[in-house]
């Protein structure tokens, strides 16, 4: 049976679904699943928030005996490997459903295929590919980090009217309306983690939390390049760090010479970061350890990647360790950050194409990228931007100005715009690369 028009609509329903929990599943993707039976929803569900249980289990167990002869529609090819879990293409064996009707087939190694290949061995029906460039969306994160080995990353910039994002010296400048500033507030919520510069950390004081109502539980990773260490013990980032993680990316050559026992940075050990465990490490593909968790790094680390080395940020990222502080300074500013509860990653800040594969090794699927203009710069110029949200409002800043390193007449080649929406007096234009 090809796909029908009637098979779309309940697939769309299954995709905004999936929805519900983006940035909330850990390292498995946020599917969704309907059961349908005559036409009728009876049983729904989208992965449990931390990943388990999966959306088919929980929709079926809904279903309940309706399951029997129904249609199963799922976003994302269902599971064939026992993993913390069994296979969900067993459990929807064992319900008798007649007919799976998938999104996108799942590029994992252990499952690419072969749940496709379980159902109709088992004399199930099985259509692929309805909706799939919707599907491909909703699973953007989940499918960079499987197929790129790195988090799908988003930069956000909000530009003023004379082409600024900010004010050198006033911290903080509101350039968006409240209404804009809300939307930032729920992409915030549907992401793994938030980067910044030492710069913007310093001279904003952010807390880069979500702050709005109902959305407050949904906390991301707090991330700041910070080569020499220079977060300030007393800023809200530091002072929340028990509350809500924060990572900084200080340089290899800060790395403590009490770190090891022939002082040797990162880049000549085998992978390992002193607080945060291994960053590189391979793991067996079939490895029945987890479902969908860990994979194999890989040698392509995204699409239009530069492996040339990234200029430094030169005023973004203060107090470099060349410049004077001394290894005992460094290593207390490393304790009393730890202790604050900080984690230190030693990873070179100015290469994001070594720098976001370590970040995926943590399970981290999803990174927005927002501040400030020389870290922005950074990424773009490494090619390591997926998906560009493009705020402009009318507001002037005038002198002294900080000037955005993008506006909508120079958007690099690769990005199309996909859509504009308005906020207030704000207008978003959001451009993606394809997946």
């Amino acid at each position: 049976m090809s796909i029908t028009p009637h098979d779309e609509r309940f697939m769309a329903a299954a995709i905004r679904l999936s929805r519900w929990h983006l940035g909330r599943t850990a390292t498995n993707p946020s599917v969704g699943c309907l059961i349908v039976r005559d036409g009728v929803i009876v049983g729904r569900a989208v992965t449990a928030l931390s990943g388990r249980p999966h959306a088919e289990t929980q929709a079926l167990a809904e279903a309940g005996a309706l399951a029997r002869g129904a249609t199963a529609y799922v976003t994302l090819e269902p599971c064939s490997h026992h993993g913390r879990t069994p296979p969900c293409s067993e459990a929807l064996i064992a319900c008798g459903v007649a007919r799976v009707v998938i999104s996108v087939t799942d590029p994992d190694p252990r499952v690419s295929g072969r749940g496709i290949a379980m159902l109709r061995e088992s004399g199930i029906e099985v259509d692929a590919g309805a909706l799939e460039a919707e599907g491909r969306h909703s699973l953007a994160a989940y499918l960079t980090r499987q197929t790129k080995n790195r988090p799908y990353v988003t930069l956000k910039l909000a530009v003023s009217a004379d082409g600024m994002i900010g004010r050198e010296g006033a911290g903080q400048v509101a350039i968006t309306g409240p209404e804009a500033r809300a939307q930032v507030q729920a992409l915030r919520a549907e992401t793994d983690a938030i980067l910044v510069g030492i710069g913007t950390a310093i001279t904003d004081d952010p807390l880069l939390t979500v702050r709005t109502p109902g959305l407050e539980p949904q906390l991301p990773i707090r991330i700041v390049l910070d080569p020499s260490l220079a977060l300030p013990l007393t800023s809200k980032l530091v002072e929340t760090a028990r509350e809500v993680p924060v990572i900084v990316v200080a340089s290899e050559e800060v790395w403590p010479l009490s770190a090891d026992a022939e002082g040797l940075p990162p880049s000549a050990l085998p992978g390992i970061s002193p607080t945060g465990g291994e960053i590189g490490k391979r793991r067996d593909p079939n490895s029945p350890v987890s479902d969908g968790d860990d994979f194999a790094l890989r040698q392509d680390v995204g699409q239009g990647a530069n492996p040339d080395p990234i200029s430094p940020l030169v005023g973004e990222m203060p107090g470099r360790a060349e410049g004077g502080a001394s290894p005992t300074d460094m290593d207390s500013r490393r304790a009393a950050l730890e202790a604050a509860g900080v984690e230190v990653l030693y990873c070179n800040p100015y290469h994001p194409e070594v720098l976001l594969p370590a970040l995926a090794t943590r399970g981290i699927s999803s990174l927005l990228v927002e501040g400030g203009a020389k870290t922005a710069r950074l990424f773009l110029e490494a090619g390591l931007v997926d998906r560009i949200q493009l705020y402009q409002a009318p507001v002037v800043i005038g002198e002294r100005g900080i000037e955005s390193p993008l506006d909508a007449t120079d958007i690099p080649s690769g990005f199309a715009h996909t859509g504009t929406l308005m906020f207030g007096e704000d207008r978003l234009d959001e451009y993606e690369r394809g997946l």
